[in-house]
């Protein structure tokens, strides 16, 4: 099963790993109840409880599902990239030591990689090639 369709921005965030821009995404400012999935093969990766305003222009979370993430250090050689751990999409950059949770971890991750499925809506099936 092929993954998702993607827009030309969409393509531009979790294939080419560019970034959007700070306070501009639809999950910035986003708090209801359920689960935040890959928007291109569907898996699940983080949960609005681990959801927290950091103030920093983009969707954060202080925790992933157990093996849904995967780091990889950033070309930049100065951040921890972080990708779906299922097809490879880059979602954005994981920080560690800013004192903003008790985690004490802050996933960055970009509206466009991810999808939100409300509390009691089943989940679509994930898609792997």
């Amino acid at each position: 099963m092929p993954y998702n369709d993607l827009t030309r921005k969409e393509k531009g965030i979790i294939e080419d790993k560019d970034t959007e821009a700070p306070f501009s995404g639809e999950y910035d400012n986003f708090y209801k109840d359920g689960k935040f999935i890959c928007r291109r093969c569907y898996a699940p990766l983080f949960s609005s409880k681990a959801k927290f305003d950091a103030k920093c222009g983009w969707p954060a979370f202080d925790e992933d599902f157990q093996n849904a993430v995967k780091r990889l250090p950033d070309s930049d050689g100065q951040r921890i990239e972080i990708q779906c751990r299922n097809c490879g999409a880059h979602l954005g950059h994981v920080f560690q030591g800013e004192h903003l949770t008790n985690k004490n971890t802050r996933h960055c991750v970009n509206s466009l990689s991810i999808r939100f499925v409300p509390k009691g809506k089943e989940l679509p099936e994930i898609k792997h090639y």
